[in-house]
């Protein structure tokens, strides 16, 4: 087992606040981005974060995005579209949409629409 899945989300939130806001962003775009992947809305985004959901627990209860399949490119060297693991997969998806918001892409676009 990779050792992201057993970490918590609300230790990397706070990163991915911070990436997005240091670009010009916001955190309510991130928000939007993350509601957009995984179906949840604000609150339950806050309950994850406030319970320490870890990110197998995280994606475990989401309702995955079908468009979620559109998301491609690299992210850490790695092609999303190509990782096998599921799981690695929906977090890699997730990095990769943090980093599209943070490079300015267009809402529309991160948000394939």
């Amino acid at each position: 087992m990779h050792r992201i899945f057993t970490t918590t989300v609300a230790s990397v939130y706070p990163h991915y606040v911070a990436k997005v806001e240091r670009k010009g962003r916001t955190k309510a775009e991130l928000d939007q981005v993350i509601e957009w992947l995984t179906g949840y809305d604000e609150a339950t985004l806050q309950r994850h974060l406030d319970d320490g959901s870890t990110f197998e627990e995280f994606f475990a209860q989401a309702d995955l995005n079908p468009n979620a399949a559109l998301i491609t490119g690299v992210v850490c060297h790695v092609r999303v579209e190509e990782v096998e693991d599921p799981l690695m997969q929906r977090i890699r998806y997730l990095d990769k949409l943090v980093d599209e918001l943070a490079k300015g892409k267009a809402m529309e676009k991160v948000l394939r629409g």
